[in-house]
């Protein structure tokens, strides 16, 4: 029988990500050995002092429900946060806790988009900022860069008289790329003065190899346009956890938080606890995380330089590399989609085409792997490359 679905659920496509994902890891169960390249998830565990305060969470017998936009002690070392190391003030009210990162980003746009409103997205884009724009009513407009940075004149472009809103991400997640202050400032002028709102997702701030992060939101006269996204997810390797955080205006994050209310009411009691040690704890292993991802890009950077018909730009940040493999494209392999597949079955290496981020002659490698499997699935893809691409 097929089902009347609505016309909201038959808009939204699949996450690209999330199903080269899977796809790998049934093969992995079938005992094939595959190297994923596909999840933007850290390898390392969480660190102890996190985990420990989760155990003495359950312990204590913390296993209710919380109030709708997080424990109290959560919101204010999140805003404690965001003003000693962002520049970003804000108070408790003005954040509210999610089950992870994504559902942030969903209320915010819930909160702000109404049908019809335009809301710019810088391309490569992640894949689920269109989806979600789609899932609100609104309209996607999708905004060129150059060397994968938006320019405040490509966005001014873009502005009418529909335009609400911006997504911004820096680091970027598929390329990597940071914005610099300078960056931001152009791009802050204008939204300023054209009255937009901005999302800015800044999930990857902890993992910046060369330049500085800088919060939108902490520039004069931003903080009533600016929503900042946040999480424990990549920088304490807690993906699983689902602990995310919105700050901005009150008005906009009470919004969110009514959202909520409605949806999944309050994120996971425990996760909360682990996320305030990971918050306020110390700061060591994340150190020692962002080093190893350091020596991982410099890695795969320079053997995916040495390959056939391969190019890529090294990204400053987040842990990611998004290369140009347009040349590996023929009348077999037409596309990112095609080069996927014949990866993955030919050559048993998992990566995500770049047509999910609206980049068809890329795709997208995370380096979120040991050094070992790094190796091998390089090894594996120049393998691959030279036994088809002989004339290359």
């Amino acid at each position: 029988m097929e089902h009347k679905l609505s016309d909201r659920a038959m808009l939204v496509k699949p996450s690209a990500t999330l199903a080269i994902t899977a796809k790998a890891k049934a093969m992995k169960a079938q005992g094939i050995d595959v190297i994923g390249f596909g999840a933007g998830e850290p390898d390392f565990d969480t660190p102890r002092h996190i985990k420990d305060a989760a155990k003495a969470a359950i312990d204590a017998g913390f296993t209710k429900y919380t109030p709708t936009p997080g424990i109290p002690e959560l919101r204010a070392a999140i805003a404690e946060k965001l003003g000693r190391e962002n520049g970003v003030n804000v108070t408790p009210e003005q954040v509210i806790v999610t089950a992870g990162g994504k559902q942030a980003l969903y209320n915010t746009i819930l909160a702000l988009v109404n049908p019809k409103d335009q809301v710019l997205i810088p391309e490569p884009y992640w894949v689920s900022y269109v989806e979600m724009v789609n899932l609100a009513g609104g309209k996607p407009v999708i905004v060129k860069t150059t060397g994968f940075r938006p320019t405040a004149q490509k966005i001014l472009a873009k502005i009418n008289n529909k335009t609400k809103l911006l997504i911004l991400c820096t680091a970027s997640n598929p390329t990597g790329m940071l914005l610099t202050r300078d960056d931001i400032e152009a791009i802050a002028a204008v939204c300023k003065e054209k009255g937009i709102y901005v999302i800015s997702d800044e999930i990857y701030e902890k993992l910046i190899y060369e330049g500085e992060h800088c919060s939108m939101a902490s520039l004069p006269g931003m903080q009533d346009l600016v929503i900042t996204i946040n999480g424990v997810s990549k920088a304490y390797s807690m993906t699983g956890w689902r602990i995310g955080y919105a700050a901005g205006p009150k008005d906009i994050i009470s919004a969110a938080s009514r959202i909520q209310d409605h949806s999944t009411s309050g994120a996971n009691s425990i996760a909360q606890k682990a996320a305030l040690a990971a918050i306020t704890g110390p700061q060591d292993e994340v150190a020692r995380m962002k080093h190893e991802f350091k020596i991982r890009r410099d890695l795969i950077c320079e053997r995916l330089n040495r390959m056939r018909g391969v190019s890529i730009k090294k990204p400053q940040g987040a842990f990611y590399v998004f290369p140009n493999v347009s040349k590996l494209f023929n009348q077999k392999i037409p596309d990112s989609n095609a080069l996927a597949a014949a990866l993955l079955e030919e050559a048993k290496v998992a990566v995500v085409p770049g047509a999910a981020f609206g980049a068809d002659k890329y795709i997208r490698m995370s380096y979120a792997l040991s050094v070992e499997n790094i190796i091998k699935g390089m090894d594996r893809m120049d393998e691959w490359i030279k036994k088809s691409y002989r004339t290359l």
